[in-house]
């Protein structure tokens, strides 16, 4: 079984590349990022750190062309990326996604990854989505029904030879945090912080929520913020 992990860089995705190393073995998984305009390359820098530290072939993809014309904060030349957590930009949001939200960005990622899969051979795909993501309608690429959707459109597209592998799906963050730490997860590499600072902001949302993850496991933090 060979297996090809989509990798942001971050504490989920990472995760993910952890629980395919420890199932299938470095030699047959393979990690995939994707540039899609975003505001920095902190992340792509980190996913190929963590290739290396995992030995995983690491591939990256270009596809900014595809969301050139979205406002999302996240992409370059984009409005300021709004601080606070997520629980407070959901309520500004009222139902609708947030402003972080790049317009299916799971679909067009998961949709490209399985194209690299199938050509190389994988039999499954996992990426690190989970449940505080979902939440509020905030993410809607990353609810279960979208991944019930997306694996039964891949599989079915694939010639039944795919499987899209979401082990987080049902998770907080924290349970997260708790599976990388048995798996002794390399998370001093990982970036999460929305901006690209030298160190990350500890203002943002993923950067609250990556802090209170690691605090429920009573674990510090290895990422070493701008501001607490």
């Amino acid at each position: 079984m060979k297996a090809l992990v989509l990798s942001s860089g971050g504490i989920d995705s990472t995760t993910c590349l952890g629980l395919a190393v420890d199932k299938y073995g470095k030699e047959n998984v393979m990690s995939l990022s994707v540039f899609y305009g975003q505001k920095h390359v902190k992340e792509l820098a980190a996913a190929k750190k963590i290739a290396a530290f995992y030995q995983v072939e690491h591939r990256e993809l270009d596809m900014g062309v595809i969301f050139a014309d979205s406002d999302c904060t996240l992409l370059q030349g984009r409005g300021e990326v709004p601080q606070g957590d997520y629980a407070s930009q959901q309520q500004e949001a009222k139902g609708e996604p947030v402003s972080t939200y790049v317009p299916f960005r799971n679909g067009l990622f998961l949709a490209a990854a399985a194209s690299v899969a199938l050509a190389r051979g994988c039999e499954e795909i996992y990426y690190g989505a989970h449940a505080d993501d979902s939440a509020g309608n905030a993410y809607p690429d990353t609810s279960e029904a979208f991944n019930e959707a997306m694996g039964q459109a891949i599989h079915e597209g694939s010639g039944k030879a795919l499987k899209v592998v979401a082990p987080f799906i049902r998770s907080r963050k924290s349970q997260v945090v708790e599976t990388g730490l048995k798996l002794h997860a390399p998370y001093a590499l990982t970036w999460s912080c929305y901006e690209g600072g030298e160190k990350p902001c500890g203002r943002c949302a993923t950067c609250i929520d990556r802090k209170k993850a690691f605090a429920i496991n009573g674990v510090e933090d290895p990422a070493e913020y701008t501001q607490e």
